[in-house]
């Protein structure tokens, strides 16, 4: 598993954006988003956490590992 801190990912429409642009790195890795906790993890995805985190970055957003 893979997690990331996203403390500016303020709503679900962010957490949608920020799901839409993982699955588009992986579009079978289960993705889940804690809008409580601000905290997004991946699974079974084959790609690394770089790549991830690069994802998140380019939808407007400012990952963290967690």
């Amino acid at each position: 598993m893979i997690a990331f801190q996203v403390s500016d990912m303020t709503s679900s429409r962010c957490a949608g954006v920020v799901t839409k642009a993982l699955k588009a790195v992986d579009h079978a890795a289960l993705v889940r988003v804690d809008m409580a906790t601000l905290t997004v993890e991946i699974e079974e995805s084959k790609a690394n956490a770089r790549e991830l985190s690069d994802a998140i970055k380019r939808a407007g957003y400012s990952p963290m590992a967690a």
